[in-house]
């Protein structure tokens, strides 16, 4: 069984679904870390900070729901019963 980080850079290339998320989820990223960087944020920063925060969490539990997805639908050679028993 892959393990979680071994798959989402084969499912960046692969699924589109799983690249549109962890593109956003990038982007989130950036704004959170330009209203880090602020000595103070105003009322509305503040909200938006919580909301991208919480966005983003709500992204990578989709992009994770995907790798488990992947990861269940992919049987590991050694646990595939074999085919050609003799």
């Amino acid at each position: 069984m892959a393990d979680s980080e071994d798959l989402k850079p084969q499912l960046l290339e692969t699924d589109e679904e799983f690249h549109q998320l962890a593109s956003k989820h990038h982007e989130l990223e950036e704004r959170l870390n330009e209203l880090t960087i602020k000595h103070y944020l105003s009322g509305p920063e503040q909200v938006e900070e919580i909301t991208l925060k919480k966005r983003k969490l709500q992204l990578k539990d989709k992009m994770e729901l995907i790798v488990r997805r992947c990861r269940q639908t992919s049987v590991p050679a050694a646990a595939a019963p074999s085919l050609q028993r003799g």
